[in-house]
């Protein structure tokens, strides 16, 4: 991403404006591909609702258990429904395959609402999970982790699967990064997508934290981005 010539962008840039990072490297062993929004300013309500519905919808895609051999396009739906709700959508895909090492956008899979890819999602396979919102000259809001896809060896009862069970998938999140809680609405918000929050953020801290022991400042910045989220009275 490049800016528009001649554009100063400390004009547009001050405490006050939500800044989207949309960012990831190439490694011997993987690509990363991740994306948050960020507001240090005072967010106002339309924002926090907007960043709200998003991580929302994030989190259904996140959760979702679903049959081997679903089509992409099938989960789509779980992104966009809580905006859908208030009638705002995105004009982009949901999730990208990824390739390991090589293109950071690599199919044939995805996740998006385009019918005519019926590419099916596979054990193994990564995949993308951005749901956003975006309103011209005023903000843009992502939030993005990558997903592999894996077996579930459980139903959701907690009973090992029977010989001849259809077999299910689920997601395993690869990216481990904090999600700024002070944009985020709790009213809007459900006991189990709050408790999902909180669990993400133990686990960041668990697994990112013995990473930064040595580094005091980043260590403090995660413990705060980690903590749990004040519920309200909820």
């Amino acid at each position: 991403y490049s800016a528009k010539e001649g554009t100063d962008l400390m004009k547009y840039l001050d405490v006050s404006s939500p800044i989207l990072i949309d960012s990831g490297g190439q490694y011997e062993y993987g690509t990363t591909d991740v994306t948050r929004t960020w507001q240090f300013g005072e967010p106002t309500p339309e924002f926090v609702d907007y960043f709200t519905r998003v991580l929302k919808g994030n989190i259904g895609v996140d959760k979702m258990i679903f049959p081997e051999n679903t089509p992409g396009f099938v989960l789509d739906v779980y992104a966009r429904q809580a905006l859908w709700q208030i009638g705002k959508d995105y004009g982009h895909g949901t999730g990208h395959g990824v390739g390991a090492a090589l293109n950071v956008h690599e199919g044939p899979h995805g996740i998006s609402p385009r019918w005519s890819n019926l590419e099916v999602l596979k054990k193994g396979m990564v995949v993308s999970n951005e749901p956003g919102y975006y309103e011209d000259g005023k903000f843009g809001i992502r939030i993005e982790n990558l997903l592999e896809i894996c077996d579930i060896q459980e139903t959701a009862n907690g009973k090992e699967k029977a010989p001849g069970d259809k077999n299910f998938l689920h997601f395993k999140r690869l990216t481990l990064i904090p999600i700024q809680k002070s944009l985020i609405n709790v009213d809007i918000m459900t006991d189990e997508e709050l408790n999902w929050l909180d669990s993400y953020h133990e686990e960041v801290m668990d697994k990112v934290g013995k990473l930064l022991e040595k580094d005091s400042p980043a260590m403090a910045w995660l413990t705060k981005s980690c903590e749990k989220i004040d519920r309200k009275g909820r």
